[in-house]
């Protein structure tokens, strides 16, 4: 992988905060644990469902406690659409009460912490550090790997390698908008079949694989 500039690392988050302006998780939550919880049972699955499944489920059950106290299996009817409904449901459930007894129902501001929160990856513990706590956050989702790939700012599909790669280019006050940024722009133009390369707000930009491909095809 050949050498990123500042410049154009500078020109792609430009480029995506011209399109988007308005910077926004794509999982519908009130209050912070209720993130956590969203970003467990995205895992597998698509936000759109997870959004659909949370609002019974956040209607049902309104605080931490109330989590911590759920019956297992109720949790597991409400979100059984999300997939691998016994395994989150039990995480969910754990995780509140975790959260409950162990911080006294405080949100962990650290990345250490919140992984050792039953269920909590690096993914939605990044989530977690940018949207509730305002600080640096590098959300290596399925669009962020594929998309910082195709455009040469990562390598590889390991998302933590991703991530310390990320956390190298992109800065700390960018970082959270930034991944938000990236999920609109991969459902929008550069899908994982089929990208919009024509439509591409990023298209006067050199080093996007998928562009590159697509030119050659249609240049054969």
């Amino acid at each position: 992988m050949k050498r990123v500039t500042k410049k154009y690392v500078s020109s792609i988050i430009a480029a995506l905060e011209k399109q988007y302006p308005d910077a926004v998780c794509s999982l519908d939550y009130s209050q912070p644990h209720e993130l956590m919880i969203a970003g467990r049972l995205s895992a597998q699955c698509t936000d759109a469902r997870v959004n659909i499944v949370t609002k019974e489920l956040f209607e049902r059950f309104k605080s931490i406690s109330d989590f911590a106290d759920a019956d297992v299996g109720e949790l597991e009817r409400i979100i059984k659409p999300c997939g691998l409904y016994k395994t989150k449901a039990k995480s969910i459930k754990d995780m509140c009460i975790r959260l409950r007894d162990v911080y006294g129902g405080r949100i962990p501001d650290t990345i250490d912490e919140l992984t050792t929160l039953p269920g909590i990856g690096r993914k939605t513990a990044n989530l977690v550090m940018g949207d509730v706590h305002g600080k640096e956050a590098y959300v290596t989702d399925t669009h962020c790997i594929r998309i910082c790939e195709r455009l040469g700012l990562t390598q590889g599909k390991d998302p933590k390698k991703v991530e310390m790669q990320l956390r190298q280019l992109i800065p700390p006050e960018k970082s959270s908008d930034f991944c938000h940024r990236l999920v609109l722009f991969g459902r929008e133009f550069c899908k994982a079949q089929s990208p919009r390369c024509e439509s591409c707000p990023l298209a006067e930009l050199s080093g996007c694989a998928a562009c590159a491909d697509n030119k050659s095809r249609k240049k054969g």
